[in-house]
C-alpha cells in the first residue's frame, strides 16, 4: 500500500481529524491562559504544556490526558502522510513544499504534545518551553561560533513567523479547506477567525525568535525562552497587554480553524 493510499484509508482520515480537533482544543485552552496573563494571572504557564497542565488538574484528568495523546499520535501520523503525498492541489511545486514542511512541523509539535499528556498522565512532569530554551540555548552558546548559531536559529524562528502570519494576512489557508463542506453560514466566521488565528500565532512565533536573539546578543541563555517567556515579557511592555490580548484573540481562532479543518481540509 502506498503512502497517498494509507494518507486517502478511511481510518486514517478519521483519526487524524479527529486528532486535529485535539490540536485546536490545545491552542483554545492557550488561549484561555494568555488571556489570564491579559487579566494579571501570571501563575500559569503560558506554553502548550501549560494547556496540557491545565487538563490534568481538572476531575477527568488522566482520561482526558490519554485521549489527547492518542488523538495527537494519530494527528502527526496525518500530518506525516500530507508532508510525503499531500498537497497536490497547490501550485506552484514551491509553494507544496511549503506546506509539506508545514505538517512535519505541526507533527513534530503534535508528537511533542503527546508525550507531555502521558507523562502528565502516568504522573511525571515536564519543563516548561521556557527551562527547555534555555537548556538548549546554554549548550549551543558553548559551542564554537555559539552566538552565531543562537543568532542564525533567532533569525530562523522569527522567519517562520513572518511566514506563518502572512498565511493569515493572505488568507493562503483557505486553499488547503474545501468551504462546501462547511455548515452554511459559518464560511465567513472560519475565515475570519482562520486569519486572527494565523497571524496571532505568528506573532507569537517571532516573539520566540526576538528572545533567542537577545540570548545570542548578550551571549546569555537567561534572555532567551520560549512561549512562556514570550508572553509574560510582552505584558510588561507599554500596550503589551493589548498584543498579548490580540494573540490570545489569535490562539482561539486557530483553535476554531483547526476544528473547521477536521471536516473540511482537502487532505
Amino acid at each position: 500500500m502506498s503512502v497517498h493510499e494509507v494518507r486517502r484509508h478511511p481510518a486514517v482520515q478519521v483519526l487524524g481529524r479527529a486528532g486535529m480537533v485535539c490540536y485546536g482544543a490545545v491552542h483554545v485552552l492557550l488561549a484561555v491562559l494568555t488571556a489570564q496573563v491579559v487579566l494579571g494571572d501570571t501563575g500559569e504557564r503560558t506554553d502548550q504544556k501549560g494547556a496540557v497542565a491545565a487538563l490534568a488538574e481538572t476531575s477527568l484528568g488522566p482520561v482526558l490526558l490519554w485521549v489527547l495523546a492518542v488523538g495527537l499520535f494519530a494527528f502527526a501520523l496525518w500530518q506525516v502522510a500530507m508532508a510525503v503525498s499531500g498537497y497536490q492541489w497547490v501550485s506552484p511545486e514551491r509553494k507544496r513544499w511549503y506546506r509539506r514542511f508545514g505538517s512535519i512541523g505541526r507533527a513534530i509539535t503534535g508528537v511533542v504534545i503527546a508525550v507531555a499528556a502521558i507523562s502528565y498522565a502516568v504522573g511525571s512532569g515536564q519543563k516548561s518551553s521556557t527551562e527547555q530554551s534555555q537548556t538548549w540555548t546554554a549548550k549551543v552558546l558553548a559551542l564554537p561560533f555559539g552566538q552565531v548559531l543562537v543568532g542564525a536559529v533567532a533569525l530562523f524562528v522569527i522567519g517562520l513567523g513572518v511566514a506563518v502570519a502572512r498565511k493569515g494576512v493572505k488568507k493562503s489557508f483557505e486553499d488547503d479547506l474545501d468551504m462546501s463542506e462547511l455548515p452554511s453560514g459559518s464560511q465567513k466566521w472560519v475565515e475570519r477567525l482562520g486569519r486572527v488565528g494565523w497571524i496571532g500565532k505568528g506573532i507569537a512565533y517571532a516573539l520566540i525568535g526576538v528572545l533567542v536573539g537577545f540570548a545570542a546578543i548578550e551571549a546569555d541563555p537567561s534572555e532567551s525562552g520560549g512561549l512562556d517567556k514570550a508572553l509574560h515579557t510582552l505584558v510588561a511592555q507599554p500596550y503589551g497587554v493589548f498584543l498579548l490580548a490580540l494573540i490570545a484573540l489569535g490562539f482561539l481562532g486557530f483553535g476554531v480553524y483547526c476544528f473547521a479543518a477536521a471536516r473540511a481540509h482537502k487532505g
